[in-house]
């Protein structure tokens, strides 16, 4: 090849780099620059806490140690009904009882809580409509003293039947769960099962106070001039049956949108209501084979025909086919076969 046009092919060659470079150049100088997000340094909230509610604590509710904590407060925001820590050992306010609604999250006032020994401190455990009646109990009709404020018990009423009328014949032992689901103010005269270093204590009481409907403390007033009543520890975990089973029965009502806050708020709703319906029982034939399973008769009733001839008690005529006949208003039987 000649000289001269490899000198051009080499130019040619060498003109086509340099513009290739210089349009490289040109396109990243015009391209928007890369925004590269720096981490953002977030300064820990300096100031002092106060103590709010871990969770909605609606009218009644008792305070235990998972209702409360301590939470970092602006400090021109502190108002001078709030609990600050290091002012108040939180332990002090355990077994107290909400008198005003509180929020999750929102601070406690001194105002909003009612402390055991405090007047009206029951009044403000209970809830509208209801009631606190007191029971006798024992040892071994109290579940060893595991009952604590704040958990829901069942009520048995057991009691000896005597179907003789004279004191000295065959006795009829049963005993029925009359309520369901009641909730525990207090054992004796404590509101809460913590001793004084914030300790579970259990301690055998001989009254427990029963927060109850007015009809349901009409009941036990009674049962108590029957038998002895006995109390049976419910789950904390919510009954889904007993929802079912209310649902069914037409007792709450379920909202139709299939609102998860309503579903909740019935589910408890029947999980915290008593119940003195649909009472079960055990009689002494469910335990032995040597006990009955019902009352015995009394009177004539349960004399045989034998019996009764020799009481001078007329037996009764079996009846046999009947013609009614209708006279204007009266209406009388005349047996088939009569003369």
């Amino acid at each position: 090849m000649e000289p001269k046009k490899i000198a051009l092919l080499v130019g040619a060659v060498v003109v086509a780099l340099v513009t290739a470079v210089l349009a490289r150049q040109m396109f990243v100088k015009s391209a928007a620059p890369l925004a590269l997000a720096s981490p953002i340094q977030f300064s820990q909230f300096k100031g002092p806490k106060v103590l709010v509610a871990t969770r909605a604590l609606p009218l009644g509710t008792i305070l235990d140690e998972t209702s409360l904590r301590y939470q970092p407060w602006p400090k021109d925001l502190i108002q001078g009904a709030y609990y600050v820590e290091g002012k108040l050992d939180m332990k002090a306010l355990r077994g107290s009882v909400v008198r005003t609604a509180i929020s999750a999250g929102q601070p406690v006032t001194t105002g909003s809580i009612v402390q055991p020994g405090d007047r009206g401190f029951l009044a403000a455990a209970l809830g509208a409509g209801m009631r606190a009646i007191t029971v006798a109990v024992r040892a071994e009709t109290s579940v060893a003293g595991f009952v604590f404020p704040g958990d829901h018990v069942d009520v048995m009423l057991t009691q000896t039947i005597d179907g003789s009328g004279t004191g000295g014949g065959p006795a009829l032992k049963t005993t029925e769960t009359i309520m369901r689901n009641l909730r525990v103010l207090a054992t004796d005269q404590r509101t809460s099962s913590d001793d004084e270093k914030g300790n579970k204590e259990v301690k055998s009481f001989n009254t427990v106070t029963l927060e109850v409907t007015p009809r349901i403390a009409e009941k036990i007033a009674v049962a108590q001039t029957i038998g002895v009543l006995s109390l049976s520890l419910r789950p904390i975990a919510e009954d889904a049956a007993g929802l079912e089973r209310a649902i069914a029965a037409g007792e709450v009502n379920v909202p139709a949108d299939g609102d998860a806050k309503g579903d909740r708020r019935i589910a408890m709703l029947v999980a915290s209501r008593p119940v003195d319906t649909g009472a079960t029982f055990v009689t002494g034939a469910d335990v032995s084979r040597f006990q009955r399973r019902s009352a015995p008769m009394t009177g004539p009733a349960a004399l045989r025909p034998v019996e009764r001839v020799a009481a001078g008690v007329a037996l009764d005529k079996p009846k046999g086919p009947v013609v009614r006949v209708a006279r204007g208003n009266a209406v009388t039987e005349v047996p088939i076969g009569s003369h």
